[in-house]
């Protein structure tokens, strides 16, 4: 063959690719676009405090702000509550209530663009209003200070889903971290009596249980007694990531058993088994920066996030490939299935997600991912949305 007509070919070839690629991008947007989109875990709320960013403004910092979010195709954002195990009993309550009020405050700014709500007739009627359909994860029980009428009072307040313990166990429920503990090691694992009372109330009241936080026992105990379906609201996959946060196939199944949905995070740590000991030489290294920050905002996430920023080139170094978010994703909806999977990103809550993944405007590229991959419109609406409003109307009954 001549070379005029090899380039010809080869010309082509490259042009094709680009329509196919062009045609791909295209299909993927309509499909995100009339998606009902649902984040189970953003911690802008928390920081909010600390920095007094208003998230109803862009923001050249951080992973979300209203602005942000409508680009990004963003219909519906559970907000974490929470406060550190530093606040036991007699102020993790108190806290808590602080920041609803900030959500409350954030809302009453912008009412046009952003609407409280508590069931899935609630968010679809602020999607139709072209609304962010705002609810609350309550993440750490710690918060209800062993108190059930403190439950209550939360969902009053809007709580859709408790996450039963954070980091730090409770009296009643025992964490991931602290069932893996060598030293020390918790009295007991599981969940107590009381604790078996805090699951019967949420079923009660049609708040969702979150078993992100918690350890394996407590997820079987939860699930042994459980009336309605669970979440665990920002988690990956074991078997990618043999992180204690991750959850294991024998959880996952078991979670698929219950109807419940598990929501994938995007946090580096959680999807790259390799992230952390990067980290921690990245920290060393800017360890006296990082000590500056940390008088600065006395937070040590926030000064960690603040240290990525500052070292950016050099952070994104560490930073794993958006592919293997995806992968999280597929793995585990080919092991319990598209019903089973969605979005929770803990965005503002890490210093470092995957490549490509930097704010709430990058959501799309997830779409485009599983359709390259052969996932139809259909299980990509789920794992966008649908399985949330499924999971959530199966406990509130609206």
């Amino acid at each position: 063959m001549k070379k005029p007509m090899v380039l010809f070919l080869m010309i082509a070839a490259l042009y094709a690719a680009g329509q196919d690629t062009a045609g791909l991008h295209k299909k993927a947007m309509r499909i995100h676009q009339k998606a009902i989109l649902v984040d189970t875990h953003n911690d802008i709320i928390s920081n909010e405090l600390i920095t007094h960013l208003d998230p109803g403004k862009l923001q050249a910092t951080g992973n979300f702000d209203l602005v942000r979010a409508r680009e990004g195709g963003l219909d519906a954002q559970v907000f974490s509550i929470w406060c550190g195990e530093e606040y036991g009993n007699g102020r993790a309550f108190a806290f808590a209530n602080r920041e609803i009020d900030s959500l409350d405050a954030f809302i009453k700014r912008y009412p046009s663009q952003i609407a409280l709500v508590r069931n899935s007739k609630e968010l679809k009627r602020a999607v139709s209003d072209h609304k962010l359909a705002a609810m609350i994860g309550v993440e750490g029980g710690h918060m209800i200070e062993d108190r059930l009428d403190y439950i209550d009072s939360l969902h009053k307040r809007g709580m859709c889903y408790l996450t039963l313990t954070w980091n730090n166990s409770t009296s009643w429920a025992t964490s991931a971290r602290d069932e893996n503990r060598k030293v020390n090691p918790p009295a007991h694992k599981g969940l107590t009596d009381f604790g078996r009372d805090v699951v019967k109330r949420l079923n009660e009241l049609g708040v969702m249980i979150d078993l992100s936080h918690p350890g394996e026992q407590t997820f079987y105990d939860v699930l042994a007694i459980t009336k309605k379906p669970i979440i665990a609201s920002h988690s990956c996959a074991y078997a990618l990531d043999p992180n204690l946060r991750n959850l294991k196939d024998d959880q996952l199944k078991a979670l698929a058993n219950n109807g419940g949905v598990v929501f994938v995070n995007f946090y580096s740590s959680f999807l790259d088994s390799t992230y952390a000991r990067k980290s921690q030489a990245f920290l060393r290294a800017h360890r006296a920066a990082m000590d500056s920050l940390m008088k600065i905002y006395n937070d040590q996430d926030l000064a960690n996030i603040r240290l990525n920023a500052i070292f950016r080139a050099e952070s994104d170094q560490l930073r794993p490939p958006l592919s293997l978010l995806i992968k999280h994703i597929d793995y585990i909806a080919k092991l319990i299935g598209t019903d089973h999977v969605g979005i929770g990103s803990d965005f503002d809550g890490a210093e470092s997600y995957p490549l490509g993944m930097n704010d709430v405007r990058d959501y799309p590229k997830i779409t485009e991912a599983l359709l390259q991959l052969g996932y139809s419109k259909s299980d990509i609406d789920k794992i966008l949305g649908g399985n949330f409003l499924r999971v959530l109307k199966a406990n509130t009954g609206k």
